[in-house]
């Protein structure tokens, strides 16, 4: 139970806003995409539910109240149970500890890059870096209308998202500029040709 839970980071997310307060779950779909953390995950009501169902089963949150507000249908208010608390701060710590293997598409993708010739991949790189170019700045810009209004300790994830965009936008930039300016060889093989270790 606890292996499955600790998968998947929306209940992270749930546990961690427990931890501010009791909340209902559309309060918390509604906090999480306020902070931007839809970004990182997922966030849709029905998928939030399935999490917030699962952390009870486990046994890390339990039902606090059920509230009316106005013609809105009942909704129930979730509060961590004290395993649960213990449970947040245990997976809190492992994550930071521990690197985790991580399987990005992109990084798939960049591995056969030869495949694009070298005009394909420049104009490729080029159009990825111009859309992480725009991300980069609505992160930017959430970061700092953030950091006006709660402790730096608050938005050190935003920090970390800006800096993640800001290497891959340099990392990009670099590798574009390489191909066409000859710096990253282009070996002189028939369209399509697509290294691979073993013909090293």
């Amino acid at each position: 139970m606890a292996t499955s839970n600790r998968r998947n980071p929306l209940g992270l997310a749930v546990l961690g806003l427990l931890v501010e307060a009791p909340m209902h779950p559309h309060a918390m779909v509604a906090t999480l995409r306020e902070r931007g953390m839809d970004r990182m995950f997922k966030v849709t009501t029905g998928s939030l539910y399935d999490v917030v169902r699962a952390l009870e089963k486990a046994g890390w949150i339990e039902a606090r109240e059920t509230v009316r507000v106005g013609a809105r249908p009942e909704r129930t208010v979730y509060q961590h149970t004290e395993s649960g608390r213990e449970e947040f701060v245990r997976w809190v710590d492992e994550l930071v500890r521990v690197p985790a293997e991580e399987y990005p598409k992109f990084v798939s993708a960049v591995a056969y890059l030869g495949a694009l010739g070298p005009d394909g991949a420049v104009s490729a790189l080029r159009e990825r870096a111009g859309r992480v170019r725009a991300s980069l700045e609505e992160l930017r810009q959430a970061h700092r209308e953030a950091s006006g209004q709660v402790p730096r300790l608050f938005v050190v994830e935003a920090e970390y998202a800006v800096r993640m965009r800001e290497a891959e936008l340099g990392w990009l930039e670099e590798i574009a500029g390489d191909i066409e300016t000859g710096r990253l060889a282009w070996p002189d093989v028939e369209p399509g040709w697509i290294h691979t270790p073993e013909e090293s």
